[in-house]
């Protein structure tokens, strides 16, 4: 069932007072109380690459799994990909849409946006009965901005409503991040730029997490598995996020010999992975 929250309601997010005055009321179905939740917003283009499809899914994944509710804008491409993976964990997510909720666009989302209405949470500025039209877009990229602690953008065009969300999450001192790409692509022009102009680039899944107090953490029964040393040196991993051989061996004093040995087999297992000479917990 669609309700509607009015500015002076007890419970009309804090948030919209305080970053879009402008707006005076909600349309909301499912749970309002997650917007008290720790939220990311993972977003990015309709038209995306298979590596920025694998990598939304994989963000929402895990952050979906620490507990942090993922807000996006039900688009086609990054926006699905990221509601999906956070419906896949059992975590849960946001849909902010342009149009009444109950209204379906894009048509091939219906399933998904019935699912979040009845598990999760669905945000509109607009009527029930409304079809959205191309102006709707930005503000409901300004309300995701609002919204969200910390903005992810995994892919963007140079024209993509993805920057809009990231120019105003910066305006609000938000932690914006974006997914370095290969520089031939038009899909990767947006968000290099965003690096360019000041943007975290991510360069693991488990960056987003700190934002939230949250420890890189391994797989259970991977953990199990783990031999006395290697799990010193995954704790050690955890906790100072990334380091060198030579950093591992200062605080775990196991002999340089054994301890690329160690790594080695660690990497083979899954457990971490090296990259530009550091190693880090890999996202399991």
């Amino acid at each position: 069932m669609v309700r509607v929250l009015e500015k002076k309601d007890e419970f009309f997010p804090d948030k919209l007072k305080m970053f879009t005055p402008e707006v005076d009321r909600i349309y909301y179905e499912g749970n309002l109380k997650l917007l008290d939740n720790d939220i990311a917003a993972v977003v990015g283009s309709r038209k995306c690459t298979p590596y920025g499809k694998k990598v939304s899914y994989e963000i929402g994944k895990r952050l979906g799994s620490a507990g942090i509710t993922i807000i996006s804008g039900l688009a086609r491409g990054i926006d699905t990909e990221s509601h999906v993976a956070a419906v896949d964990t059992s975590g849960s997510t946001i849909a902010v849409v342009a149009g009444g909720i109950d209204q379906f666009y894009p048509s091939e989302n219906r399933e998904l946006q019935k699912k979040i209405g009845r598990e999760g949470l669905i945000l509109s500025l607009k009527p029930p009965g409304y079809k959205c039209r191309p102006y709707d877009f930005p503000i409901r990229n300004k309300i995701i901005s609002a919204l969200a602690d910390s903005v992810a953008i995994i892919e963007a065009t140079s024209r993509s409503g993805a920057l809009i969300t990231a120019e105003c999450a910066m305006e609000y001192g938000k932690n914006v991040y974006a997914l370095p790409g290969n520089i031939t692509s038009i899909y990767s022009f947006g968000t290099n730029m965003l690096i360019k102009e000041g943007a975290n680039p991510i360069v693991v899944v488990d960056d987003l997490l700190s934002d939230f107090g949250k420890d890189a953490y391994i797989n259970e029964e991977k953990y199990l598995s783990l031999g006395e040393d290697e799990i010193l040196i995954v704790n050690v991993l955890k906790e100072h996020g990334e380091m060198t051989v030579e950093e591992i061996y200062h605080k775990t004093n196991i002999h340089p010999l054994d301890l690329n040995g160690i790594m080695t087999v660690l990497e083979i297992k899954g457990v971490v992975f090296s990259a530009m000479g550091k190693f880090f917990v890999a996202n399991l």
